[in-house]
């Protein structure tokens, strides 16, 4: 058993100072195993034993560390068991691709045998539908069975059938649980650990070994955790990981299991939890400064529960926080793209407070931090957003003054600095509507008009209106239909247009559309692709004041406009107006 020794690589030559913009200043030599002074000088460094290799190619390709650290997703299998997830195969396909572009070193494909979808995944994968470039796809199973010979378990066969290359297998290693659940002895389930890890490895196959509920095992009878260690090391496992399953540890302590275990043994080991606490990430992180090098994680921290350990947050840490670099410097800046498309897949909203890469994660609202951003980006924002393909936004509310309004108005294309007079009244007008209920945060193509108003930029609306009129008939079988008539002065034409919607609003917008369609080519271009309620007053009532927010796209871009009344046809119809002048003042513009 030989050592490795922590030490700073003092070229820190490994990640680019690019990638390492805020970061710690440390860096990760991937000929040493890392155990850094935590901020809050709770680790220290030492040396951390570690076990051979597996003489098993299935390792990732070109990636900067290589085999010495493991990026391992989990998304197909753990981050499925999310409530409202459910992957198709081609699902799973296209999920695979995506993380292998990003660069990690296992993609844990589903549990052959035991899901007919996971099987035919692996099926589809290996007839050459899923060609991976960076990861090695890993198959999910268990130890056999008690009493059964390995060779004459059907889940140990689906796992060798699935041609995987690398195999995690998951075992029991708290006793309550092998006397409760399995029903068997700890002699017995050492055993079932070794005899399946052996036969693995005997048919060319990389195995790891996840140890449930190790954490509360190992506090309740450390001596079964240690002897499941042994067995599956003896018998060729070549990362033991340790599993909060519960996700019930905090930092400090997982983090003085890990090297107690690590010094105990030398074993390589991993990481893998859950954030039933919400410190899946930063036990990860803790995990990985007391020595292990395999961390497993799920895209967006999906998983049963409260989730898993994010991807992307435990990555961005990684490599801006710890200098290492993980995954290939290119796909750094992709973080937040992929982050984006797997919740697309997923059918999932992206979260927008999500670390990194949620679209306010560089958002700043407050006065006083938008006018120290506009002296240095760095006063407030952690990291430069582009790192990880990210960016940075002002959100213009009541709490807006000048700077924020300048930096807004930069980040539409609009030139604040010297309009002294405009930029006041702009910052009154917001302040005067947002007392009102009206919102901007999210609605950039309201504020753009406004501000254009404001400096005399904007271009004359092609519409005017002259009134609307909006009737709901409930008829005699109960069939309820919403008719709207509009009246709108465009050029020299007055038009009348009459049509009938799925509701008041959908009227509404049926009879603009169809009073506009003759003279504005570009008009079926634009789709209304969301729209957004909600009721503001406090007391609520049938009285109630009613924001509404628009989403249009013409198929090239996306745009967000806000209404807001005590009605709210009205309501709506102010973010609809507002939605066609955008487009009209956006084609009236110069190309930028």
């Amino acid at each position: 058993m030989h050592k490795r020794v922590v030490a700073a690589s003092p070229a820190c030559s490994v990640t680019p100072p690019s990638l390492l913009a805020g970061a710690s200043g440390k860096c990760f030599s991937p000929d040493a195993q890392t155990s850094r002074t935590h901020a809050g000088g709770f680790f220290v460094a030492r040396t951390v034993p570690t076990t051979r290799r597996s003489a098993v190619t299935a390792t990732p390709a070109d990636t900067p560390l290589g085999d010495d650290f493991h990026v391992y997703d989990t998304t197909l299998r753990d981050g499925a068991q999310r409530e409202g997830i459910s992957y198709s195969v081609q699902d799973k396909l296209a999920v695979a691709r995506l993380l292998d572009g990003l660069g990690v070193g296992f993609i844990e494909g589903g549990w052959p045998g035991a899901l007919p979808k996971d099987t035919e995944f692996f099926a589809r994968a290996a007839a050459g539908e899923l060609e991976l470039k960076h990861a090695v796809l890993t198959a999910f199973g268990s130890t056999r069975r008690p009493g059964v010979k390995v060779e004459e378990d059907p889940q140990v066969k689906a796992l060798l059938d699935s041609q995987a290359p690398a195999v995690t297998l998951v075992a029991k290693s708290d006793l309550r649980h092998i006397e409760r659940a399995l029903r068997t002895d700890v002699d017995e389930n050492c055993r079932m650990v070794a005899d399946t890890v052996r036969y693995l490895v005997e048919h060319g196959r990389r195995v790891f070994l996840d140890l449930e509920h190790f954490f509360d095992g190992y506090a309740f009878h450390a001596d079964t955790g240690l002897r499941v260690l042994t067995a599956a090391a003896e018998a060729g496992a070549d990362v033991l990981v340790l599993c909060d399953t519960n996700g019930g540890q905090l930092p400090l302590q997982l983090a003085e299991t890990v090297s107690e275990i690590s010094n105990k043994t030398g074993f390589r080991l991993g990481i893998h939890c859950q954030d039933d606490t919400s410190c899946a990430v930063a036990n990860t992180l803790a995990a990985v400064q007391a020595g292990v090098t395999h961390a497993q994680c799920t895209a967006n921290g999906y998983g049963e529960r409260a989730g898993n350990a994010d991807l992307f947050a435990v990555v961005g840490n990684l490599v801006t926080k710890l200098g290492m670099p993980v995954i290939p410097e290119h796909a750094v800046p992709e973080l937040t793209r992929v982050s984006h498309a797997l919740a697309e897949i997923a059918n999932i909203a992206p979260d927008t407070h999500q670390a990194y890469v949620g679209s306010s994660a560089f958002a700043h609202k407050a006065g006083l931090h938008a006018s120290a951003i506009k002296v240095d980006p760095e006063l407030y924002n952690h990291i430069d957003p582009e790192i990880v393909g990210n960016g940075q936004r002002v959100l213009v509310t009541e709490m807006a003054g000048r700077a924020s309004l300048e930096l807004k108005g930069r980040e539409l294309g609009l030139d604040l600095a010297g309009r002294g007079d405009a930029t006041g009244r702009a910052v009154t007008k917001v302040k005067e509507l947002e007392a009102k209920g009206w919102s901007f945060e999210a609605a950039d193509a309201s504020l753009e008009l406004l501000l254009r108003t404001e400096l005399d930029e904007v271009a004359s609306p092609p519409f005017a209106l002259e009134s609307y009129r909006v009737v709901l008939d409930r008829r005699a079988d109960g069939e309820i239909v919403s008719e709207a008539t509009v009246k709108v002065q465009i050029g020299e034409h007055r038009v009348i247009a009459t049509a009938e919607g799925n509701g008041p609003v959908h009227a509404l917008d049926a009879a603009f559309r169809q009073a506009l369609r003759p003279h504005l080519s570009w008009l079926d271009d634009v789709e209304l692709v969301d729209y957004k309620v909600r009721i503001l007053s406090d007391h609520g009532g049938t009285d109630a004041v009613t924001r509404v927010l628009l989403e249009s796209s013409d198929g090239v871009r996306d745009w967000t406009t806000v209404g807001v009344h005590g009605n709210i046809v009205e309501a709506s119809w102010l973010a609809m107006c507002d939605a066609l002048v955008y487009k009209a003042q956006q084609l009236a513009l110069p190309a930028r």
